[in-house]
């Protein structure tokens, strides 16, 4: 007779959806705002990290998803960067990149925000940078995406919220007109 896993009871925590702006979500990653051409290279733009690896920019599909989850994912080797294609409005959840190399390392809890980003901007995960998404209201949204050619192969380190903590969460969008 073999053992069944343990069942936990999984409490639902509503997060608001804020909108992203530069110092909100610098601790996650850079985001990335349309600049005129031949402006250099400076802090404000994403600082990758793509050494470890064979660079890979591709577009991906992705279909729409209920807003909520129980699990992040980041990846240790590389920075991630993420944009949508033609001008979709997206939302992304993130944790800090706690403790960046060690592999059995869990999301900080306190550190999770979810952000909505307009379709004329891009992301750059900061290495090790929790996340999951991108939710959005269409059927599917293609997505620019540069990250490695293994990372979803070799570097796809998963915190399952639910099993590890008990927790899921349920994004939460701003009422239309503000409050």
């Amino acid at each position: 007779m073999t053992a069944s896993p343990m069942v936990r009871d999984v409490q639902l925590i509503d997060l608001a959806v804020e909108p992203i702006g530069t110092t909100a979500f610098a601790p996650y990653g850079t985001l990335i705002e349309a600049a005129e051409d031949g402006k250099p290279f400076g802090r404000d733009e994403a600082q990758l990290e793509l050494a470890r690896g064979t660079p890979r920019f591709y577009v991906m599909r992705l279909h729409h998803r209920e807003l909520s989850f129980r699990h992040l994912t980041r990846h240790i080797a590389v920075t991630q960067c993420l944009a949508s294609v033609g001008g979709h409005q997206w939302i992304l959840a993130v944790a800090s990149p706690q403790d960046p190399d060690n592999p059995d390392a869990l999301a900080d809890l306190a550190s999770i925000r979810a952000f909505s980003i307009p379709g004329t901007v891009a992301v750059a995960l900061h290495r090790s940078t929790w996340h999951v998404g991108p939710y959005f209201e269409a059927q599917s949204v293609d997505f620019f995406n540069l990250e490695l050619s293994d990372t979803n192969q070799i570097d796809h380190h998963n915190c399952r919220l639910d099993e590890q903590f008990g927790l899921a969460y349920r994004l939460v969008l701003p009422l239309a007109g503000g409050a």
